[in-house]
């Protein structure tokens, strides 16, 4: 597989708990496979505490590659501990999706720039195509949200209409191309600081909306093929840059391709065939998990009331 060394780095970070480290993965290499550049790529992987077996197996990204990982544990960070518990946690999405926020507080000095990227990706085209484009002056790039009215501003289209205008360009912030310099100008993180305290965070529920009010009138579009959004069959024809799996099903599921999730068998062989059922196994695992305890106790409780057998008389 050859592998052509750049100029500069490409710098991409990830966020995600030890339990989507598999999708990680597959996300770096769909990275890897899609440009000739591999050795130029630098992954900052802000997590929380990995598993010594999980992180061996993100690991297999530099050997397979010769990209470069660097790990940062989110709750070792300042910024983002002050964020826990002050933030909104939903059980799919939890809160280190606000990790995004706080970028520039631990990552190098010398990472000017960034490409922000969910973990339910598969990238199709060679990202220096985002790492080289024109961000006009402003701290990001990103790709208009096809749900941004209804995400956005809620029930009816209204609910949260003062707060962000069903008018006003919305974007996804899975995907991100950020020009860290000018993120600290404009001091985001203060931004969020002040919508916790005026209630603001709370109302808008989701990172999505409070990084769309932050960032109002300060972001500039990309291509929409960079962020094609629950990807199905029909979306092929396209020839997208970039999958982004929101939909209910996703494509580490095993009827995924049964489903009509697009590209997904692709998906399984991205992931790699091993991993991607280490994953199931991972998942199957901690569904069973949840269910054990109640199981056990209803097996003690059913043998607790059968009859005890009688007591055999003295000989």
């Amino acid at each position: 597989m050859s592998s052509h060394k750049g100029a500069d780095p490409i710098h991409v970070a990830l966020t995600f708990d030890d339990g989507f480290w598999a999708p990680a993965y597959a996300t770096m290499r769909s990275i890897c496979l899609a440009t000739h550049r591999r050795r130029d790529l630098v992954f900052h992987l802000c997590h929380r505490p990995l598993s010594p077996e999980h992180r061996a197996d993100l690991m297999e990204i530099e050997v397979e590659f010769g990209a470069s990982l660097r790990f940062y544990d989110l709750t070792q960070t300042p910024k983002f501990r002050e964020l826990m518990g002050r933030v909104p946690y939903h059980k799919r999405l939890t809160d280190i999706v606000y990790a995004r926020f706080v970028l520039e507080s631990f990552l190098p000095a010398d990472v000017r720039r960034i490409i922000y990227l969910d973990c339910d990706m598969m990238m199709m085209a060679p990202i220096e195509g985002l790492w080289e484009a024109d961000l006009g002056g402003k701290p990001a790039a990103a790709v208009p949200e096809p749900w941004g009215k209804l995400i956005g501003s809620g029930r009816d289209i209204a609910e949260k209409s003062d707060l962000l205008d069903p008018a006003d360009p919305y974007f996804n912030a899975g995907l991100l191309v950020l020009d860290l310099e000018r993120w600290r100008e404009l001091d985001v993180f203060g931004k969020l600081q002040a919508l916790i305290a005026d209630g603001s965070v709370d109302r808008l529920s989701y990172s999505q909306n409070v990084i769309n009010l932050i960032l109002k009138d300060k972001w500039q579009p990309l291509d929409t093929l960079w962020n094609v959004i629950d990807p199905h069959r029909a979306h092929v024809s396209l020839n997208p840059y970039n999958l982004h799996y929101t939909g209910d099903t996703r494509p580490w599921t095993l009827t995924a391709h049964l489903r009509g999730v697009g590209y997904a068998r692709i998906y399984r062989h991205m992931m790699t065939n091993a991993l991607f059922y280490k994953f199931w196994r991972y998942r199957m695992k901690k569904t069973v998990g949840k269910y054990l305890p109640f199981i056990g106790a209803s097996r003690r409780v059913r043998g607790s009331s059968a009859p005890r057998p009688a007591t055999p008389p003295a000989a």
